[in-house]
């Protein structure tokens, strides 16, 4: 293996990449951008559900309670409704997404020790946000009805305010989050972004960079050229590999820096594996150029074993152990899932090598055995 040929096809192919603008804007621009769209875009938490009370009490203990949901940052009060038949309407167009209806006589009958219905209405187009605005409002009511037995409780009994609460909530739940402490879905939505846009722009530069060749006629050049096989495609991964590899510090910049992700783990396993996932995902990009003729082809065959498969088995959006028995066995068979294993585990949990190196294996067996398997598709010889 000669390093000058090689070198003089790595040149090649950096200068092919550099005075085509468009492909270079799509190189270095389009990961990030995909980043950044992105990591807006697919935020899951649910605040700021807009809210109307209709309450037909009008007492100072109704008002309280409307209270609760006023000052959470989950809710968003947009005002009282007069008459019933307005909520159809109001649900209806989404200009509201819940109302809370309070029966009459609501506040005599807490004060006399009886139990009272509060009406919820939840708009369930969105059901996992629907789901979600229900925990809020059950969270609301337990601590509003928590106060008002202990309040109860120490006014008819004599207690202590503490006694009271002691009396009323004899089983105290208090719930930690690990690892993602304040429950963001960007915090764990952004690192796996640094696969998804690493697993699709990356083969799909590769496949481009190389079906251009075909496209152009210059691949006849390489034929009767003195250049090997491995010299070749050695030669053409390496500029698209050092482009990969400019887009993993820039991704982690943006994810660190810009939507202020915690990163705890070890930068030299994180950057060791993105090495072998960028093996990988370019190994993809070159088996698809040495099977198609046109960049046309060459671009929609990269979106659809690049990007549906990295959607549905990585554990981009669900985890893979939620997944049925079937598709979990699908997700093993792709790279992705196990490089966004060691991202998150490396952004939010602190975890070294020791706990990680079965992630690191599979993507070392993947990093090897694609750029063989495009190795044994290539021939020095134009097909008919």
């Amino acid at each position: 293996m000669n390093v000058r040929r090689i070198a003089a096809v790595a040149g090649k192919e950096w200068k092919e990449t550099v005075r085509n603008r468009l492909f270079l804007l799509m190189a270095f621009v389009l990961p990030s951008l995909w980043m950044v769209v992105f990591g807006f875009g697919l935020v899951f938490d649910v605040e700021h559900v807009p809210f109307a009370v209709l309450d037909r009490d009008q007492s100072s203990l109704s008002r309280d309670y409307v209270y609760r949901f006023i000052e959470s940052r989950y809710f968003d009060y947009r005002g009282s409704i007069n008459d019933e038949r307005e909520i159809d309407r109001m649900l209806g167009d989404t200009a509201i997404r819940m109302v809370v209806v309070i029966p009459e006589r609501f506040e005599e009958q807490l004060l006399a020790g009886r139990t009272v219905t509060v009406q919820t209405l939840l708009d369930g187009t969105f059901p996992l946000h629907a789901d979600t605005t229900k925990g809020y409002v059950i969270a609301v009511n337990h601590s509003f009805t928590q106060e008002l037995l202990t309040d109860f409780l120490a006014r008819t009994r004599g207690l202590a305010p503490a006694d009271a609460r002691r009396l009323a909530e004899p089983v105290s739940l208090e719930t930690r989050y690990l690892y993602n402490e304040e429950v963001r879905s960007t915090w764990s939505m952004v690192p796996a972004l640094i696969m998804f846009s690493l697993m699709v722009a990356s083969p799909l530069l590769t496949a481009l960079g190389v079906v251009r060749e075909k496209e152009t006629g210059s691949i006849y050049n390489i034929y009767s050229a003195t250049v090997s096989k491995a010299e070749f495609l050695i030669g053409k991964l390496a500029p698209y590999f050092a482009i990969s590899m400019i887009n993993v510090a820039l991704l982690w910049m943006i994810a660190v820096g810009f939507f202020r992700v915690p990163f705890k783990g070890s930068l030299t396993v994180f950057f060791a594996a993105s090495l072998l996932f960028v093996l990988c995902s370019t190994g993809i990009g070159l088996i698809i150029s040495l099977l198609v003729r046109t960049q046309m082809a060459a671009l929609i065959i990269t979106i659809i074993i690049a990007m549906v498969p990295t959607m549905v088995f990585s554990g981009f959006f669900t985890p893979v152990s939620s997944l049925s028995p079937g598709a979990q066995v699908q997700a093993h068979l792709f790279p992705a899932m196990y490089y966004t294993d060691v991202v998150r585990m490396s952004f939010l949990k602190r975890l070294d090598l020791t706990i990680m190196w079965m992630d690191m294996l599979a993507l070392t067996g993947f990093a090897v055995a694609l750029p063989l398997v495009a190795y044994g598709l290539f021939t020095k010889r134009p097909k008919a």
